[in-house]
This record gives structure tokens, C-alpha cells and sequence, in this order.
């Protein structure tokens, strides 16, 4: 047997361990001296004011936004829905993490609150807020404040304490919505 084909193999298996082992120092190297956070808040904010813009022009409602809520408060999620009950969502985390959201559609309130609420259910009691009363709904995951309108409803709900969903309907600002086009 010709002595250079039966290393041949051999040097197959060492060239391709060699090969891995370089690759993988590289790898370390890399992942030492690329800059990363670990602090870093991985959720990110969102801005809505876009979105707010154009759903205000658009729904058949006053839309409703907070306004002067604390810095430590972040926008995480924002959505309309002119398909199913022009529905308007905008989804925050409060001072402690906890999630607050505000929903808005013209679907019944009977349907619309306790799915938006995950099926927290209306506790008759009432919560005045900004000179406004508000229904108190509760939850087994869900608490809600609920806000009927003229055509419309209103819906302040999440895992955050009453607390937070008080502080949060307090802080809601609406705007008619544009007059039809002549």
C-alpha cells in the first residue's frame, strides 16, 4: 500500500479538528471584545405618537391616549384594528413592570370588555376618575375600568394594581374624532 494514501485519512480527521478548534478560538475572541450591556432594558419602549396621529383621524371615536404620565412608564405596544370593532390598543408597563393597557372599540362592551380583560367580570362597584365614573371589573389575572360610551367603549385593564389602572385612566386624553369630509 502506497505510504501517502494511508496517511491521507489520518490527515483528514487531524486538519478537520485543527480547523474547529481555530474557528472556535475566533469565536471567543469575538464574543470577548464585542461591546454588550447586560444592564440593558430588553424590553423597548415604543412611540405611538404616529400611530395616535393617524387613528385619531380615522376612528369613529374620541380616541383616548394618556398624557403626563411618570417617565419610568413605557409604551410597549400600540395597535388599531378598523377591521374588527375599530379597535384601538396601547399596551404599558407601569413604574413596578406591571402591564397596563388601554383599549377602545366600538364592539358591545358586553363582549368586548371581558375579552380585552381576560373575562374579568363587572363587580357593579363604580370608581370616579378625573370627575368620571368608571365601572370596576375584576379578574382572576385581570383587573378593569371600564368606560362606556356613546358608541364606543373604554377599557383600562392589566395584571398592574387598581392603583396603577386609577393613575393610568386619570392621565387619558381624548380627541373628537375629524368631522366626515363634505
Amino acid at each position: 500500500m502506497d505510504p501517502v494514501a494511508s496517511k491521507r485519512g489520518k490527515q483528514t480527521v487531524r486538519d478537520m479538528i485543527l480547523s474547529t478548534l481555530v474557528i472556535a478560538a475566533c469565536a471567543g475572541v469575538i464574543y470577548l471584545f464585542i461591546p454588550k450591556d447586560e444592564h440593558a432594558d430588553p424590553i423597548k419602549a415604543v412611540d405611538f405618537t404616529v400611530e395616535l396621529a393617524t387613528v385619531r383621524t380615522a376612528a369613529p371615536y374620541p380616541v383616548a391616549a394618556p398624557e403626563g404620565l411618570p417617565k419610568e412608564w413605557k409604551a410597549t405596544s400600540v395597535r388599531y384594528d378598523d377591521v374588527e370593532g375599530n379597535a384601538w390598543h396601547l399596551g404599558f408597563l407601569d413604574a413596578d413592570r406591571r402591564y397596563v393597557a388601554v383599549e377602545q372599540s366600538t364592539t358591545a362592551a358586553g363582549t368586548y370588555v371581558p375579552e380585552v380583560s381576560r373575562k374579568a367580570k363587572d363587580t357593579g362597584r363604580t370608581e370616579t376618575v378625573a370627575g368620571r365614573e368608571w365601572q370596576y371589573w375584576e379578574g382572576a389575572k385581570y383587573n378593569a375600568l371600564v368606560l362606556p360610551g356613546k358608541g364606543h367603549t373604554t377599557v383600562v385593564t392589566g395584571s398592574a394594581p387598581k392603583e396603577s389602572l386609577v393613575e393610568m385612566a386619570a392621565a387619558l386624553k381624548t380627541t373628537p374624532p375629524a368631522a366626515p369630509a363634505s
